[in-house]
């Protein structure tokens, strides 16, 4: 166990923050905060990265989209109830128990896929049991993913310093969305042997946590340690709900950003590059798409990480970008979208391939479409990082964030399953995206800092005083039973 030394070299009594002495050598390398963000990013690239290489080629390539898009709802619809709760069950069990269980879903989803391929590779009529098969899956898949996704949040905004939040955000986008890009490329020419591929590397996804450091051992690269939560009662996490919204109303104006992050999704991934490409075109744009993601995640992430600027500078920095970005990319893909209808496209229509003189031009739109996503999500991630360093507040924050994104993208994929107009889905799609950036301004002007104060840890001060009520009841048990004796 490293030895604490104060910031002056003095005994740690002596200064409210406590300085340890990091491990060396491999010791050093394995727990450096860097690589357990890699790490992280790993079971991430493995199993969601997997995912978004299925639902990103529309229909999941071969399968009928209207069971893709069912499956998608389901698999939201399940994460928005199960999120919501997943910050206190992580609190309660641990981050990397709960990360481990959060892996299991995705084998048994893209297993479900690969049942419907073999009958379709075989010529066999996909019986309503088949596509029932991928729509409870993604309902499991949802209740799994809801906790992996709230131990990521808990663990990367933690592991790192205020002043690494954005980098390592885009560390962790960029290495994650490599898993989506390999996917892709697997997918090019999909059959059952690439969704096998796809298979195995998910499984080998779910050793990962088995292999990671226990967060309570971790040091960050300033020398503070990593406080995680003390496993209290459910009670006390269920009350940690309440407390969090109480101490920290503002986080209820992100909301629309949140609900925003996952819902287009739906236009880009069906009724854009599902609707308009074939499938060697369709695995092209979703390669490019998730290659973006790294470009755009380490583009904002340097900006919002720069240390030439304040953070509130910095802050509004990123939501400028954001929103440029948005309606950049909106008024190119409506020029695209006033051209064609669910009716003008038919099922068996001869779509778009790579060699279309056309094809160009959109397929820019799919890159510029990951940039926007990777950006949005990176800049989500770091105004709740920037709200609190409290451990416990940032696994319910985490998991409020993916709760709320879950319940937006169920509800525009079921919309999209039952054949709302390609036009209505886009343009909610963007004025959500703008209620969501014009939401999320008054946080940033009141609620950013330069810095986090201890003032902002409602959560941290909620722990104290229940450890202090812990403490002094053993002091009366103690002195009653001296007393006694």
């Amino acid at each position: 166990m490293p030895s604490p030394v104060d910031e002056k070299g003095g005994s740690p009594e002596n200064d409210s923050i406590t300085v340890y002495e990091r491990p060396k050598g491999l010791r050093g390398v394995y727990y450096h905060p860097i690589t357990q963000i890699v790490m992280l990013a790993l079971v991430c690239f493995l199993c969601p990265g997997m995912f978004n290489a299925l639902t990103g080629l529309g229909g999941g390539g071969q399968v009928n989209p209207t069971i893709s898009a069912n499956s998608t709802c389901a698999v939201y619809a399940t994460y928005a109830f199960f999120a919501f709760f997943s910050g206190t069950v992580n609190n309660k069990i641990g981050a990397k128990r709960t990360l481990l269980f959060g892996t299991l879903g995705y084998a048994l989803y893209v297993g479900s896929y690969l049942q419907v391929l073999f009958f379709s590779c075989r010529a066999i009529n996909i019986h309503p049991g088949a596509g029932w098969f991928v729509v409870t899956s993604g309902a499991l898949l949802g209740v799994t993913a809801a906790f992996l996704w709230t131990a990521q949040g808990s663990i990367m905004l933690s592991y790192c310093t205020e002043a690494q939040k954005g980098i390592f955000i885009s560390i962790f986008w960029a290495v994650f969305n490599v898993g989506a890009v390999v996917g892709a490329a697997v997918s090019f020419g999909q059959n059952i042997k690439s969704t096998v591929g796809i298979l195995v590397l998910t499984i080998i996804g779910i050793t990962i946590p088995l292999l990671m450091a226990d967060p309570d051992k971790m040091i960050r690269t300033d020398g503070t340690r990593v406080v995680m939560p003390r496993h209290p009662s459910w009670k006390s996490e269920f009350y940690g709900l309440w407390v969090a919204i109480i101490t920290d109303p503002m986080i209820l104006l992100l909301f629309p950003m949140f609900f925003a992050s996952n819902y287009f999704y739906t236009w880009q991934f069906n009724d854009y590059n599902s609707a308009l490409f074939n499938i060697r075109a369709r695995s092209l744009n979703n390669f490019v798409y998730w290659l973006s993601q790294i470009i755009g995640s380490g583009m904002i992430g340097i900006i919002l990480d720069s240390r030439r600027l304040r953070r509130r500078v910095r802050a509004f920095a990123g939501w400028g970008i954001l929103l440029v970005m948005t309606f950049a990319v909106h008024v190119w893909a409506y020029y695209y979208q006033r051209t064609y209808t669910r009716a003008s496209i038919p099922p068996d229509s001869q779509k778009m391939d790579i060699y279309d003189t056309r094809y160009p031009a959109h397929v820019w739109l799919m890159i510029f479409y990951g940039l926007l996503d990777a950006m949005w999500q990176t800049t989500s991630f770091w105004l709740i990082g920037a709200m609190s360093n409290d451990t416990n507040k940032l696994a319910i924050y985490s998991g409020f964030y993916h709760s709320i994104q879950s319940a937006g993208a169920a509800g525009v994929w079921r919309m999209d399953a039952m054949g709302l107009p390609y036009m209505n889905i886009f343009l909610s799609t963007w004025c959500l995206v703008v209620v969501g950036l014009v939401s999320s301004l008054p946080v940033i002007y009141l609620r950013i800092r330069d810095t986090t104060v201890l003032e902002d840890e409602g959560l941290m001060q909620r722990d104290q005083e229940i450890e202090m009520n812990i403490n002094m009841k053993a002091k009366e048990m103690i002195e009653s039973e001296i007393e006694m004796s």
